[in-house]
């Protein structure tokens, strides 16, 4: 596609939250109220959902209490040493099926609302995702087209699926782990304490050392994966590059520097990467030392206090259960914590697309292009897509209804720039174009868009059949009508030869040559059946035998209409009505093809430019 009608598209935007490094948001309070604003209309039944989580977490953190009174309602029914008599107590099994019922009860319902929270958080995220994806694409077409300039569409489509997809495994899994997490440590904290603040000690003394080794680990390891990902896309852009040109390494036997040079970057990313993930495969044995540790402190503390009858074998038995409670939710809370800041970081991204300054709302703009003939007059028209840099500088021309009117000039002319600014893509600087007297600009842009069709360069096809290509967003299109479309640009016999016929679907698997995918984009032009018709370097990308069968139909497209032909190769223009040939921004000759050429002038120049043998 030449210059601007068409935007290349940029490099895909990779996943986020790769590895362990975390993007970090420039403002996370804010991004963050933002985000909780977008989901007002659903707070409510969040809090209710976060409100059962920590309910749920609230009843497994008493169970450990209870089982505590089992434990010491059965160990009295143990044999015991007193006095020197051996002495066998009775087990109360009413007291022992209660406490056992009343924790199933207990159970039973933390499972319950836990359950309640994931059903209710997920509906609603994904609820959530769904309104803010939509949104972005209503926002994509509200944008003006200079916003493409400046941004990729790679990096547009990793914000309506990557960063919402952040937002949203977020906000139904990080924030309900983190409302768990808190409620289960501070729970279980308050427990211990109430249980024997001398074994709460204990276990919190053993917990902080084991953590305190965690954390240095954690913050050694931090850059082994930052060079990691650096590594990373080090060699994903290497073999990119390299693959990219790979003809041209073969041909210049780069081949042994390509593989010397991949071997290094290789052996960077390989030293990294064995160290990020040996220091990380530490974490879970690190975690279970925690345990272990805080464990036999228990055990040691709680059989010396069990001797001296501070506490009773319940007692230990209880905290062998909140040890575990309360170091499990600190590596909960950390990792939902960097999914928080991730999430900040891309609704940060996705605030930033649905902020940006749209095109005027033109629904008050009553007028409208109806039935028109197609005189198309440019008037003193100036514009830069960026205002410090002006591409056009004073570009007038009038063109007759039905006229074939071809633009031409070297590259960076302006050609396209026109045929832009012609079907509204793009506001004027200064001057106005009129259709049948009417200034564009006081008529909507879709209205505008209306009276056009196009055959750009790179023939645009979607996954469907070739006759819901052909027809598109035509409404009231019979299939007589695509199929005389189809005879007239020569379509009909290649189509009639597929097994499906117009039914056939185009996908990865059909084998369509490039003239054959042009020509099904000149029938879709024919369907559309507009006054005027833009074909922009329309036969650049095909060979010479198919350009005069994509040239052919493009004749019997030209008919009746207002037509602008945009080429490199001129002479596929002789026939045109008026020829503008630009420089710089403006019309510097104009005339038809014999007339220009015995002018002797710029165009002359170009035109035998085609022919002239390579010096």
């Amino acid at each position: 596609m030449s210059e601007n009608i068409q935007r290349r598209q940029g490099p895909m935007g990779g996943p986020q939250g790769m590895g362990t490094t975390v993007e970090k948001s420039q403002d996370f309070k804010g991004t963050w109220g933002k985000l909780i604003k977008y989901c007002k209309g659903y707070l409510p039944i969040m809090i209710f959902a976060l409100l059962t989580a920590a309910a749920g977490t609230v009843l497994q953190i008493i169970g450990p209490d209870k089982l505590k009174d089992m434990t010491n309602e059965i160990t009295k029914g143990l044999p015991a040493l007193i006095n020197g008599q051996m002495i066998t107590g009775v087990i109360n099994m009413d007291v022992v099926v209660h406490i056992a019922i009343l924790l199933v009860f207990f159970y039973a319902s933390a499972t319950l609302l836990n359950f309640t929270q994931s059903f209710i958080m997920a509906t609603v995220t994904q609820k959530i995702s769904k309104t803010m994806r939509t949104d972005i694409s209503q926002k994509i077409n509200r944008l003006p087209l200079g916003y493409f300039d400046k941004t990729s569409y790679g990096d547009v489509l990793s914000r309506v699926t990557n960063d919402v997809d952040a937002i949203g495994q977020t906000m139904n899994q990080s924030i309900g782990t983190l409302v768990t997490s808190v409620t289960m440590f501070i729970g279980s904290f308050i427990m211990m304490f109430y249980t024997n603040w001398i074994l709460a000690l204990t276990a919190v003394f053993a917990s902080v050392i084991g953590f305190t080794l965690m954390i240095v680990i954690m913050k050694k390891s931090q850059k082994y994966f930052s060079a990691q990902q650096k590594g990373l896309g080090n060699v994903n852009g290497y073999i990119e590059e390299i693959y990219s040109g790979h003809n041209i390494v073969k041909a210049y036997n780069g081949s042994k520097d390509a593989k010397k040079s991949f071997e290094e970057i290789n052996e960077g990313l390989y030293d990294s990467a064995w160290k990020s993930q040996f220091l990380s495969g530490l974490m879970m044995p690190m975690m279970q030392f925690i345990g272990n540790f805080g464990y036999v402190a228990v055990c040691v503390v709680g059989a010396v206090l069990a001797m001296k009858g501070t506490i009773s074998f319940g007692v230990i038995v209880a905290f062998m259960m909140y040890i575990r409670l309360f170091t499990q939710p600190l590596s909960q809370m950390a990792q939902a914590a960097n999914n928080l800041q991730r999430t900040a970081a891309a609704g940060e991204r996705v605030f930033e697309f649905l902020e940006e300054v749209e095109m005027d709302n033109e629904s008050q703009k009553m007028k409208a292009l109806q039935n028109i003939k197609g005189e198309v007059e440019f008037k003193h028209v100036k514009f830069g897509y960026v205002p410090e840099k002006t591409i056009i500088e004073d570009f007038s021309a009038k063109i007759k209804p039905g006229q074939k009117v071809a633009i031409v000039g070297p590259t960076g002319a302006g050609k396209t720039t026109i045929m832009n600014l012609l079907m509204r893509f793009y506001e004027l600087d200064g001057g106005e174009i009129l259709l049948d007297g009417m200034p564009i600009s006081q008529v909507p842009r879709e209205n505008v868009h209306q009276q056009f069709c196009m055959v750009l360069q790179d023939s645009w096809l979607f996954e469907g059949t070739i006759k819901e290509n052909i027809i598109y967003s035509k409404q009231g299109i019979t299939e007589e009508q695509v199929v005389k479309a189809c005879k007239t640009v020569g379509l009909h016999h290649f189509i009639k030869t597929l097994p499906e016929g117009y039914d056939t679907v185009l996908n990865d698997k059909a084998s369509l040559s490039e003239g054959q995918k042009q020509l099904i984009t000149i029938a879709r032009a024919m369907i559309q059946n507009a006054p005027l018709l833009i074909l922009d370097e329309a036969t650049s990308s095909v060979d010479t035998r198919t350009e005069r069968i994509v040239q052919s139909a493009m004749d019997q497209l030209t008919v009746g209409r207002t037509s602008f032909v945009i080429a490199h190769r001129l002479s596929t223009i002789k026939n045109a009505d008026l020829i503008l040939v630009m420089k710089d921004g403006d019309i510097i000759e104009s005339g038809n093809h014999k007339g220009l050429l015995a002018r002797g002038g710029f165009y002359a120049e170009l035109y035998n430019s085609q022919f002239e043998p390579a010096a």
